[in-house]
């Protein structure tokens, strides 16, 4: 999620807490009863913010590892393909000299 995203979203929750606060006079609610109501909405909103972030976590679904998993693909792909070119560069000989080698290790 970006900064921007957050802030966007930071505004609307705010907003919303604004709008059930001055709304809920026009339903003849006071202002006790109205305080509390925006309370609730922010507390409960906050609290489903909190609860989507910690399961985010466990799950493994943070921007950074996903970056950092979308570059390791990118990374290996170019690294296999490097290597797969200077493989196919190699004579035959070299090749099987090359796999026998491996295969003792």
């Amino acid at each position: 999620m970006t900064k921007a995203k957050v802030l966007q979203i930071g505004f609307l929750i705010a907003f919303i807490g604004f709008l059930s606060y001055k709304l809920s006079p026009v339903f003849g609610l006071n202002e006790l009863t109205t305080s509390s109501i925006s309370s609730f909405i922010l507390i409960t909103i906050v609290l489903i913010w909190i609860l989507s972030y910690l399961f985010r976590v466990v799950n493994g679904d943070m921007t950074f590892i996903e970056q950092r998993r979308r570059y390791r693909e990118k990374y290996e792909n170019l690294l296999t393909k490097k290597l797969e070119k200077k493989f196919n560069a190699l004579s035959s000989e070299e090749q099987e000299k090359l796999i026998n080698e491996l295969k003792e290790k």
